[in-house]
């Protein structure tokens, strides 16, 4: 039986009323779970806040002091918020600003002890791919992936696998496990945006596989990216473990991308690694527009479940979605009908580009000669 992890402090934890992080995410994903009645007895975890200790697994413990210090008001010194980036837009200091990412984190490292044994984990308030070891980096103030393939590490789990399908690319993940022969790194993400790292040809020492996709990538191309780079990558590499970072920022409605998936694309992800792995831990990540973010991860509980989404849903559900609130952005003011009453987006399938044929079949060359 599928379990999820979550908490109450993602409910009313917001970055500011500026911030891309200040719209409701987890929350939403909670409650149109429980209006559909999609979490069985045990189901439902709550996700414990890591520890100091346990997070210098990979984090400096200075850096993690100064996140403390400001979490509590204390006036950080220019200097050290410039070392550590924090104090910043990308990188506000806020009420939870160590509560909220020790929670993903000790949901992550909770997930890899769950998984000791096999099974699937659900944590949607993880996917920080961002956060590096000593600073805060791209809204993450922490690295939640990184701690939990340590976490499957400790469990006894060797061959992890990290695919991620948020429209940035996982620098933070990058940077801690790009060089382990034991890892294998898959990182499909939009091209020329933030954090301007992963490209095609960068490979660390590690078993490293970056597709960077253009502007308007669609379903049909995804489908192709997961027929022809996800799936043979794994199977050649036969993972104890598979980390699927199931970024929503991907989505046609995402202010932060330009591209045009709908969350049809991220259950098929889900629906095919499943098979190749006892284990499988999906995590959340990017994610702007609380409809389409709420929407896409309640889909992949579902998913992960086995249930079927109706096509109009219970007013319940319809219930948690008209109370959304998305202050500052012009589809906030007359969000379209169906975000409140489906959970399935409508295809969007298209051509292939070039751009994307060629990027494919130089991985594809590059897997021929890997040694």
């Amino acid at each position: 039986m599928p379990r999820f992890i979550g908490a109450n402090i993602y409910r009313g934890s917001s970055y500011g009323a500026h911030h891309p992080l200040r719209v409701a995410r987890v929350s939403t994903v909670i409650d149109l779970a429980r209006a559909m009645g999609w979490f069985q007895p045990g189901q439902y975890v709550n996700s414990p806040r890591a520890r100091p200790a346990a997070l210098q697994a990979w984090h400096d413990p200075a850096y993690l002091a100064v996140l403390q210090r400001a979490e509590a008001g204390e006036i950080i010194a220019p200097d050290l918020r410039k070392t550590y980036n924090i104090a910043t837009p990308s990188n506000p200091i806020f009420p939870e600003m160590f509560r909220r990412p020790a929670t993903a984190a000790g949901g992550s490292i909770l997930a890899g002890q769950m998984l000791r044994d096999g099974g699937v984990v659900h944590s949607p308030g993880g996917g920080t791919h961002h956060g590096m070891p000593d600073r805060a980096n791209g809204f993450c103030y922490l690295n939640d992936p990184v701690l939990a393939v340590l976490s499957l590490r400790d469990a006894g789990v060797r061959r992890v696998a990290y695919v991620d399908i948020d429209a940035h690319h996982p620098d933070g993940v990058e940077h801690g496990l790009g060089d382990d022969a034991d890892v294998l790194m898959i990182s499909v993400h939009e091209e020329r945006r933030w954090p301007f790292t992963g490209d095609l040809q960068d490979r660390g020492a590690g078993q490293v596989w970056n597709l960077p996709v253009p502007r308007g990538f669609n379903d049909t191309e995804m489908q192709a990216v997961l027929d022809s780079l996800i799936l043979p990558r794994l199977a050649a590499f036969r993972p104890e473990a598979i980390v699927l970072q199931c970024g929503a920022d991907a989505v046609l409605e995402d202010p932060l991308s330009r591209l045009t998936l709908s969350n049809n694309a991220h259950v098929a992800v889900v629906n095919a690694v499943r098979a190749l792995s006892p284990r499988l831990l999906v995590l959340g990540g990017g994610g702007y527009n609380p409809w389409s973010v709420g929407r896409c991860w309640a889909r992949v509980w579902a998913a992960l479940n086995g249930y079927e989404v109706p096509d109009h849903l219970p007013e319940a559900a319809q219930a948690v979605l008209r109370g959304l609130v998305w202050t500052g952005h012009r589809d906030g003011k007359t969000p379209p009908v169906h975000w409140f009453t489906t959970l399935a987006d409508a295809p969007r399938p298209g051509p292939v580009g070039e751009e994307v044929r060629a990027r494919l079949s130089a991985l594809e060359a590059r897997a021929r000669v890997w040694v």
